[in-house]
């Protein structure tokens, strides 16, 4: 099997709160705090980035690259924030986080039984997510 371009994927509140996290096969796994204190910590530097920005309009941070992955992020008009951690260079992971996105509106927020910022626990957005990383993992091994 060819390299997996994406490493995990985060979903983080507009309070700053991990409501989901999951991992695609990291070298180095995370337990539950560090993934808590990551989300947090990217919370606060997208914030910050907003403010030391000296253009307006400054949405915050949308890539950080690395010396060994990439991080990819998307903010809904919520402030809902999605991130991706990858591979270097790895491609479409806007398009990634969008349709990701999509499927947290389409399976997660109208979910009756979901309550707003609290973490994900919905068994249709995990199945429809996982066809969509493997598809986008398909596509990047073809590469």
């Amino acid at each position: 099997m060819g390299t997996v371009a994406i490493y995990s994927l985060f979903i983080i509140n507009k309070s700053g709160g991990l409501i989901y996290y999951k991992d695609y096969g990291s070298a180095g796994r995370m337990d539950t705090n560090d993934s808590l204190r990551l989300a947090s910590l990217w919370h606060s530097m997208h914030a910050i980035s907003q403010q030391l920005s000296p253009t307006t309009g400054c949405t915050g941070i949308d890539l950080l690259q690395a010396h060994n992955f990439d991080l990819h992020c998307f903010q809904s008009l919520t402030g809902t924030k999605f991130f991706v951690v990858c591979e270097i260079g790895a491609q479409n992971m806007e398009i990634l986080l969008k349709t990701i996105y999509e499927l947290y509106t389409e399976f997660v927020l109208k979910n009756p039984f979901y309550e707003m910022e609290m973490p994900i626990r919905c068994e249709l957005f995990d199945l429809n997510l996982a066809q969509v990383i493997q598809k986008d993992r398909v596509a990047l091994m073809g590469r």
